[in-house]
């Protein structure tokens, strides 16, 4: 479900916007990494930084993922085993030194990467336009379809860029039938 556009998807050039999702509400975790925030309504999917109760990274699984269900009063809910394995899990694997590669489970054809900033903090580094950025926040518009088999009409990536600050949007349209 995140990212079922294929490679025939067109892009935009990336830049700074206000998106209409800019009025869904921000999660207020510690830890945040990045979320996902899609039609028909404001419950969003966190991927937050993993600490034992020492503080520390766990290696074993350093993202966890989970809803926060503003519809239902803001409660906390784990994602299913559906939601985890075949729509917004993540296949994360070490590569070293503190870094991890993550792969969406629903497109594992899109690469991130979880480590650490010049500042020491662990982030969620995307490429884009062959350039890297810190993916904050991802938004997927949905116009009818079904749970298992949405329609995608277009997605959009926020992110910052790691040397400026300056945060930017990029959208990905689901092309025409006809092209």
């Amino acid at each position: 479900m995140l990212f079922l556009l294929a490679s025939s998807e067109v892009i935009s050039a990336i830049e700074p916007t206000i998106s209409s999702q800019d009025t869904l509400p921000v999660p207020n975790i510690p830890n945040l990494l990045f979320y996902i925030q899609r039609d028909p309504n404001s419950n969003t999917i966190c991927y937050q930084l993993n600490l034992d109760k020492d503080g520390k990274l766990d290696n074993s699984n350093p993202v966890r993922a989970f809803w926060i269900r503003f519809h239902e009063g803001g409660t906390v809910k784990e994602l299913s085993y559906i939601q985890n394995k075949f729509a917004y899990g993540l296949k994360v694997t070490p590569i070293g030194e503190g870094e991890f590669e993550l792969k969406s489970v629903a497109f594992t054809g899109s690469t991130m990467y979880l480590r650490r900033d010049i500042r020491n903090r662990y982030r969620v580094f995307i490429h884009v336009n062959q350039k890297e950025y810190v993916l904050k926040r991802i938004f997927v518009h949905i116009n009818g379809g079904s749970k298992l088999a949405p329609n995608v009409v277009y997605i959009e990536l926020k992110v910052m860029d790691p040397d400026t600050g300056k945060v930017l949007t990029e959208r990905i349209n689901k092309p025409s039938p006809t092209g």
